[in-house]
């Protein structure tokens, strides 16, 4: 039997009589997360085919380079709370429907159009200067993309249902990734390797054109928000959703609690149990990165039933507390799980670092944090080149302070290796060729002293208990959809109707594009300054942390608030 989602008198949905699903009800929640596995259909082509989008696209002097690289980045994360506050103005002065209709074509065309765009060799400097623009675009319209979908499926629920319906949009990311990977797989498969990189890697933008349109053709039909529409009936439409937001006492302190208390928490675990797992993998325990994608992709896949497990249990028992639960479940057992990963995944690593210290001898004050914001930046002293190589082999060290004004050394075992200063560009952006040159030689240099003391260069395939990591993986991402799953409900409910689009949307954006998009960079910062291969994980368990203190103490419950109350 279905649900009967009347609406009452008053306007407001009826509490539903069954756990069936109507028909509409269906297609709100269908459409819906289509912009969502789209905007992750998205990020993971950027980020599979990376490498080749460079090769196609960023040529030219390095100044030019670095500046289209900053750009892009930019697209990414950083824009992404401005579309926040545009199309979220938008959404709550003409509708839902409507707003985040425009928000799919901008973010679908962008996809499409960057399969036609002729390559850096056909337009020369037009080339990237366009791919960042449709990067801008689509990183604006991804701003208004999730709050538009959030509040539209939220504000059609079902009383007591807002959980389940919104936690479908939080499976989106798990679609989004085998999506891609099918579509990038089966191109690969059909054209083979060559052509794949020629121009085969344009197939999967192309194909999106077919989500788009069907994402377009559903939304068409959709009807508003039964709260919106209300709320426009008796004329109590905000005409000034930013000023009101943002600038009035009472809510300006909510949207702040809801950035602190609790999507900033929300988006270093996510970040962390699936991007920073996989980057964790590849890059630090040198696991295949075919091996290490299907690994991650199991561990998805069994998990992502409990999203909306967790949506709708935070229907019952309230969504604070799970999604804080998560939190703080997540920031006491990283280090355990992570040091599992590498126990599990490169047991010679791990013999390595507890067999084969290694130590740096540098003067302190040539010792840098390298944050790198579009990791193309450079940091010449002597120390940050020993220590960015160590890293970057997954070496832990510790740390001997020199005389000031001395050259950093690398002691591995009775081994020792003087490192330089590298001299700049005078652009900035790069060293120079002998400094290059002393770079790679220093790096051969370090490379074979570790490889003599036992550090692998690789996970070796025949080693790896992939059962047992993926189910470490597995647990990473059941945190995930506790402190995911019931984060959309919980946004929609701490803002009145009126301007919820706009409020709910700016701290989801900040918190997940700039906390949670910057862990991979900020952990391996923290990595390189302190020589410990886990030292990165500090971030994510310190930001959540502060959530857990900071939701408990302010952030109140928001399951049985009225969604229909404009004020």
């Amino acid at each position: 039997m279905a649900i009967s989602s009347g609406s009452t008198a008053n306007g407001r949905k009826s509490v539903p009589t069954s756990q069936g699903l109507t028909r509409e009800e269906k297609k709100v929640i269908f459409a819906s997360s289509l912009g969502t596995v789209f905007e992750w259909y998205d990020f993971y082509l950027y980020g599979s085919l990376a490498a080749i989008i460079a090769k196609q696209f960023f040529v030219g002097d390095p100044t030019t380079t670095f500046i289209f690289a900053l750009l892009a980045f930019a697209a990414g994360f950083i824009v992404r709370p401005f579309g926040a506050l545009v199309f979220g103005r938008l959404g709550d002065m003409i509708g839902r429907k409507y707003t985040f209709l425009v928000t799919i074509l901008i973010m679908g065309s962008s996809t499409f159009i960057v399969g036609l765009l002729p390559a850096y060799k056909t337009i020369g400097i037009a080339a990237p200067i366009i791919l960042v623009t449709l990067r801008i675009l689509q990183g604006l319209a991804l701003g208004g993309e999730y709050g538009g979908a959030a509040t539209y499926v939220a504000e059609h629920a079902p009383e007591g249902k807002r959980g389940f319906f919104t936690s479908w949009i939080q499976t989106t990311a798990t679609m989004g990734l085998f999506l891609s990977l099918a579509v990038i797989t089966g191109t690969r498969y059909a054209l083979g390797e060559e052509e794949f990189a020629n121009w085969g890697w344009r197939v999967p933008f192309l194909v999106s054109v077919i989500l788009l349109g069907v994402s377009v053709w559903i939304r068409l039909s959709m009807n508003e928000s039964p709260a919106f529409a209300k709320m426009k009936a008796e004329g109590k439409t905000s005409k000034a959703p930013l000023t009101e937001s943002f600038l009035h006492g009472k809510n300006a302190k909510i949207v702040l609690l809801a950035l602190v208390g609790l999507t900033m928490g929300q988006a270093v675990v996510w970040y962390t149990g699936q991007f920073y797992a996989l980057f964790f993998l590849t890059q630090t325990l040198k696991v295949d990165l075919l091996v290490a994608n299907l690994m991650v992709a199991g561990a998805l896949l069994l998990a992502t039933p409990f999203f909306i497990f967790f949506g709708s249990l935070s229907d019952k028992i309230g969504r604070k507390w799970i999604i804080l639960g998560g939190c703080l479940i997540a920031a006491l057992t990283f280090f355990p799980i992570f040091k599992g990963l590498t126990h599990y995944a490169n047991p010679a690593l791990e013999a390595a670092l507890t067999n084969a210290p290694v130590k740096v001898v540098a003067d302190p004050a040539t010792c840098h944090f390298q944050f790198k914001l579009t990791g193309t930046e450079k940091f010449p002293s002597s120390c940050d080149i020993a220590t960015g190589i160590l890293t970057g082999a997954s070496v832990s060290y510790t740390t001997e302070e020199a005389p000031a004004g001395s050259l950093a050394k690398v002691k591995i075992g009775d081994k020792e290796i003087t490192s330089f200063n590298a001299i700049m560009t005078p652009d900035g952006l790069n060293f120079d060729k002998a400094s290059k040159d002393s770079e790679a030689a220093l790096k051969k240099d370090v490379g074979g002293a570790i490889k003599a003391a036992g550090y692998p260069a690789k996970a070796d395939p025949d080693q790896i208990n992939k059962p047992m990591v993926i189910a470490l993986l597995f647990i990473l991402v059941i945190y995930v959809t506790m402190v995911y799953g019931p984060i959309a409900a919980m946004l929609v409910e701490m803002f009145p109707t009126k301007i919820r689009y706009t409020s709910m949307s700016l701290p989801y954006h900040i918190g997940n594009g700039w906390f949670g998009g910057l862990l991979p960079t900020t952990a391996f910062a923290l990595v390189a300054l302190k020589g410990d291969i886990y030292y990165g994980l500090w971030y994510p368990i310190i930001i959540a942390l502060v959530t857990v203190v900071i939701g408990a103490l302010f952030v109140k419950e928001t399951k049985d608030n009225d969604i229909y109350a404009a004020d």
